[in-house]
């Protein structure tokens, strides 16, 4: 029987004691193995759907509510501006680009953006099947979209006013599947794409034509400065800088962020000091056994490795089971999320998460290390002589 197989015996020989610094252990590194991947999901996701948007312009309210409802779509909008203010936008010479959006329905949860074709070359969106849309209630819809619905190009849907609610819906005016857009890795996968006029056309705006937000990109360095300053003194609309909120964003998430990490790194620091009260009380009760492997024949490195390996083997399996418990955890959460644009997939595993497995190593080594270097001075002889 070799040392591995000896020191697995040894910590079944406690399964309460075993079961006790698991859960610990896998509780401390399944927290951290969900803020790091879920954290990394919402940090990526942030910088991919801002890509190349300088400032949304929407009404007056909370800018930290334009961006997420106009970059992110998980809020609700702070409310409409004319047609025409929107469009004032595009003739300023401080403006390179400008992409209106329009929104108010959805379809199974799936906003329904009201847009132009510079959304889709905003987003650098490709088409997997179809077309564009080319007429009203003609839409193109994301990958994701396709998928949880089962749709496909020449299919019709309803959708419904409100930005989640399913009860009031559109039965006179059902849209047109005519395209479904490439996995892009952003909000745009999760989105129902089409023209201004359908929205407007379904909400019965003849006379007065409204949009939600634009998105706009700078011409030069000098409209970062002078755009926002403008807009916001001298227009009834709003400007907000996607970088400036999302920072903003992420320092109120921080704060209950690292509490919730410190707690964990806690948790696998109280699993440290309980697997070495653990070891050290169990060496003490098999000092005998100990004593006895060594007059047949092991060698005092042989039991220094014994208990090394007892106190890495206990630590590794419960980071292996912590990491599968947080992935786990954070895979159900997304499943039960009410929102698509905010969904957390917890299949994605990350490199860095390969630190907690380190980490647990190096728990489990340094709380086997004193009683390790114990049972290595352990006197053959005294203790033989006390049987």
């Amino acid at each position: 029987m070799n040392a591995f197989q000896i020191s697995w015996k040894n910590l079944k020989a406690n399964p309460l004691t075993l079961a006790l610094n698991l859960l610990l252990i896998a509780f401390g590194t399944g927290i951290l193995a969900m803020l790091l991947v879920g954290m990394g999901q919402v940090a990526d996701r942030l910088r991919n759907n801002a890509k190349g948007v300088d400032l949304v312009v929407g009404a007056k309210g909370s800018p930290l509510q334009l961006i997420l409802s106009s970059i992110y779509f998980i809020d609700f909008p702070t409310g409409n501006i004319s047609e025409q203010e929107a469009r004032s936008l595009v003739a300023n010479p401080m403006v390179k680009k400008a992409v209106p959006l329009a929104l108010g329905d959805n379809y199974a949860g799936f906003r329904i953006v009201g847009t132009d074709t510079g959304y889709a070359t905003l987003q650098g969106l490709e088409l997997a099947a179809g077309r564009f849309w080319a007429k009203e209630f003609e839409i193109v819809i994301g990958e994701q979209v396709a998928r949880a619905q089962h749709l496909k190009p020449g299919d019709r849907i309803y959708g419904s006013h409100g930005l989640s609610s399913d009860q009031d819906i559109h039965e006179d005016h059902p849209y047109i599947v005519t395209g479904i857009l490439k996995m892009r890795g952003n909000v745009a996968d999760n989105l129902v794409l089409t023209s201004l006029e359908s929205i407007w056309a379904m909400h019965g705006a003849d006379g007065k034509r409204e949009v939600t937000s634009m998105l706009l990109q700078y011409r030069s360095r000098m409209a970062m400065v002078a755009l926002p300053a403008m807009i916001n003194r001298s227009t009834n609309m709003q400007a907000a800088a996607p970088a400036k909120e999302s920072a903003r964003l992420f320092a109120l998430i921080g704060v209950g962020v690292d509490a919730v990490r410190y707690f964990a790194v806690a948790l696998m620091l109280l699993a440290g000091v309980s697997v070495f009260v653990s070891l050290y009380n169990s060496l003490r009760e098999r000092v005998y056994d100990l004593a006895v492997m060594r007059v047949m024949g092991a060698s005092r490195g042989a039991i220094f490795t014994m208990i090394l390996l007892e106190g890495t083997v206990l630590t590794t399996l419960g980071s292996i089971a912590g990491m599968l418990l947080g992935h786990s955890a954070l895979h159900a959460m997304g499943y039960w999320q009410g929102s698509p644009q905010t969904r957390l997939d917890g299949l994605m595993f990350l490199p860095e998460e390969g630190w907690l497995l380190i980490a647990g190593l190096c728990i489990g080594l340094v709380a086997a290390l004193l009683p390790a270097i114990r049972a290595y001075r352990t006197d053959i002889s005294e203790t033989m002589s006390k049987i």
